[in-house]
């Protein structure tokens, strides 16, 4: 360190940022079950719709799709988290998941709408619909979301990836039943009506969802500070370290889910300002943020309180 009092900048964890297999990698086997079982009611389904004229069964294979995308983010997240950076990628490609996450917001709002206008458009027609059509491909899909539950029961606890697989699945079961509910009415009253009714609830069902998810991914592209997280309670910790005297320029942002990322500048005494006190307060500050707030990935620069003042000065 020079005698003008040159910033110090260091990692607070250690320098091995290797990814091992993480929880969600762990279940990728389920995941890739889900989504194929999925994809193939949505295919049923999309057939089943034009065959019978039924919207809501067009609708729910919209949902489904939706969450078939849902289902390929979390699994593109647990390979994602196997790749390695460069020296041009220094994050490697965490922030794809954030932009798939994007695409399959936006294609939610998309679908929504569109199920909703043709919905309000159907209101005023008698529409021919074979129920009998509707109402199995609807029950299969019902079946599917099932076993994709059973598939999924036993990891959801482990990964918040899988435990939003699962989430979304058991939304797919509801949008099946409100189609074969409405296919019932149908078969049973004549109430066509039943059909667009039903339209509305799932893309009523879609919408909350897609908000959220389009709401998230805006927070991590706009480095939003990561929700629950306290930066004047991170401050006070950072100040509780001795020889601290001030922290300022305090960043908390988020690559891509579950990898939140600080950085911050540290105005510390003059005298422990040596190689030993320097170690010995990244290491306070680096098992700080890792135990009280979970993150790994900390940068500090350290300022003598001569430096930091000489600074000021020149601000003025």
């Amino acid at each position: 360190m020079s005698s003008a009092g040159a910033s110090l900048i260091t990692m607070g964890h250690d320098h091995n940022h290797s990814h091992g297999v993480t929880a969600t990698g762990k279940h990728r086997k389920r995941l890739i079950a889900v989504l194929c079982i999925t994809l193939g009611v949505v295919g049923i389904q999309v057939i089943g719709a034009v065959v019978s004229g039924s919207l809501a069964l067009l609708a729910d294979a919209g949902h489904m799709l939706s969450d078939a995308a849902g289902v390929f983010i979390a699994l593109m997240a647990a390979w994602i988290a196997t790749r390695p950076a460069s020296d041009q990628r220094t994050y490697g490609y965490q922030r794809a998941e954030v932009l798939a996450a994007l695409a399959n917001a936006l294609i939610l709002i998309v679908i929504a709408v569109v199920i909703m206008i043709e919905a309000i458009r159907r209101f005023g027609e008698t529409t021919e619909i074979h129920t009998d059509v509707m109402l199995w491909a609807a029950i299969l899909g019902a079946v599917a979301n099932l076993v994709s539950l059973l598939i999924l029961q036993g990891a959801q606890k482990e990964s918040l990836n899988v435990r939003g697989a699962y989430l979304e699945v058991l939304g797919d079961l509801l949008g099946s039943i409100a189609v074969i509910v409405a296919a019932i009415v149908i078969m049973t009253t004549g109430f066509s009506a039943a059909d667009p009714i039903a339209s509305v609830l799932i893309a009523l069902m879609i919408i909350p969802r897609a908000w959220h998810l389009l709401r998230d991914v805006v927070d991590v592209l706009l480095e939003a500070t990561p929700k629950g997280v306290d930066v004047n309670m991170i401050r006070e910790h950072i100040m509780a370290v001795d020889g601290v005297v001030e922290a300022h320029d305090i960043h908390i942002w988020t690559i891509t889910s579950g990898v939140p990322v600080f950085s911050a500048h540290v105005v510390v005494e003059d005298d422990v300002l040596n190689a030993t006190g320097a170690d010995s307060i990244l290491d306070q500050l680096g098992s700080c943020l890792g135990r009280h707030f979970d993150t790994e990935h900390c940068t500090f620069q350290l300022e003598p309180v001569s430096h930091s003042e000489h600074e000021s000065h020149q601000h003025a």
